[in-house]
């Protein structure tokens, strides 16, 4: 990589300007570097909208770097290793400082650069006979400097993000474990992962998200499974809260943290499950997604877990987000004793999903109907748009089927649980 520079820097040789120009490069430097500076900030806004605090004093001592390698190498003839330009591009990485913004820099220092030698070899060799060849020659020079920083500082840096982005990925993958499984607050190496990462701080929420596609099927690919969980979080990225997703059991997750309050004096934000809700509506149509509740401590993470599978078993694509805040008791109750309640049903319940099936869901769909209208027969018939006496004969059908008087009460309460557990069956 070096080689096209060291046949630029023999070229300046043989012109004379090696060692001829150093006194008025030294003399001009800290004009050059000022300039450097101001012109840097003012043209590239990534460094001074930076919250990191290092970011200007090392662009400024970066920019230093550059101008003393160029004035040592006009002065004695020789290529460094460039080890400077590594070490900056490491330390950019880990900073997460774009890129594109570091190299737009050296394309701005190029041109600076190459004026300050351009001028300093026009001013010591005015007498030159070749000052023409000698300007050309410090151009082509400058550029060959620029794209050879540039390359050096661009793969470095790829280098480095790719190490730490496999280092994160790691790291997210255990805390999502820790998370998900329950930990032992003994633990000492598990409370210093959960607090190095900042899952140990006060005032805080936390919120489980499980998504799958209406299509199942899809889930059991891994990439698909992959870009449902980072959908969820590019949805609500503009909450700025803090995410970890994975995928489990073909079930794309992510636990999403923010803050409760800012101190113990300040009000309560809006519950975390109601922000993310609003926002994971934007989600497409063959993502069907449930959440649960709000819970303060990384502790209930697990029944989270549990919560937001739950929420997900009743979403459906009329009903695409489902938070478990907002489901009704009986299907809670369904959800959590559905297996214990299937084994003890009697057995005209067995009778009634029979009979149901045969009259194409129309006798469970009058019974529901029937109890959505308050047990108004007539109120009933206007919902399922049928005469009244079709109400009433299908509940007929369903007492000779079952032996319960749909017009009772309690009965009718003991059929709709019996068909909504057949139904989850």
């Amino acid at each position: 990589m070096n080689q096209s520079l060291e046949r630029q820097l023999e070229r300046l040789a043989e012109l004379g300007v090696v060692g001829a120009i150093t006194g008025e490069l030294d003399r001009t430097r800290t004009l050059v570097s000022v300039a450097l500076g101001r012109s840097t900030m003012a043209e590239i806004p990534q460094f001074g909208a930076s919250g990191n605090p290092d970011v200007v004093p090392e662009l400024k001592a970066h920019a230093e770097r550059h101008i003393g390698t160029m004035r040592d190498m006009i002065a004695t003839g020789r290529v460094g290793d460039f080890g400077f330009v590594r070490a900056h591009a490491a330390v950019r990485a880990v900073q997460r400082f774009p890129l594109e913004a570091s190299l737009h820099g050296y394309r701005l220092g190029h041109r600076l650069i190459a004026r300050w030698i351009r001028d300093a070899a026009t001013t010591t060799l005015a007498d030159a006979g070749n000052l023409t060849e000698i300007v050309e020659a410090i151009a082509d020079f400058a550029i060959e400097y620029t794209d050879c920083v540039s390359n050096i500082l661009a793969a470095e840096y790829v280098a480095n993000a790719r190490a730490i982005a496999e280092a994160d990925v790691d790291r997210n993958a255990e805390l999502l474990d820790i998370l998900l499984k329950g930990y032992d607050e003994s633990d000492g190496r598990v409370a210093g992962v959960l607090r190095r990462a900042g899952y140990l701080e006060q005032r805080r929420a936390y919120v489980v998200v499980v998504a799958s596609s209406v299509d199942a099927a899809e889930m059991e690919n891994p990439a698909r499974a992959r870009r449902m969980a980072e959908s969820l979080v590019d949805a609500t990225r503009s909450l700025g809260l803090r995410a970890l997703t994975g995928v489990r059991d073909n079930l794309a997750l992510a636990v999403f943290s923010g803050t409760r309050r800012q101190s113990g004096w300040t009000p309560e934000q809006a519950k975390l499950a109601l922000r993310l809700g609003e926002r994971l509506l934007n989600i497409g149509p063959s993502a069907l997604i449930g959440l649960s509740a709000d819970v303060p401590s990384t502790a209930l993470v697990p029944r989270a877990l549990g919560e937001a599978r739950t929420a997900v078993e009743f979403a459906d694509v009329a009903r695409r987000v489902v938070s478990y805040g907002d489901l009704a008791l009986r299907d809670l109750m369904i959800a959590g004793a559905s297996d214990a309640l299937d084994r003890v049903l009697p057995s005209w319940a067995d009778a009634l999903v029979a009979a149901n099936r045969r009259s194409r869901g129309k006798l469970v769909e009058t019974l529901k109907a029937y109890a959505d209208a308050s047990m108004n027969a007539l109120d009933a018939a206007r919902r399922l748009e049928v005469h009244p006496n079709t109400v009433y004969q299908r509940l007929a059908k369903i007492e000779d089927t079952t032996g319960l008087d749909p017009l009772n009460y309690h009965a009718l309460g003991e059929l709709l649980l019996a068909a909504d557990l057949r139904d989850t069956r």
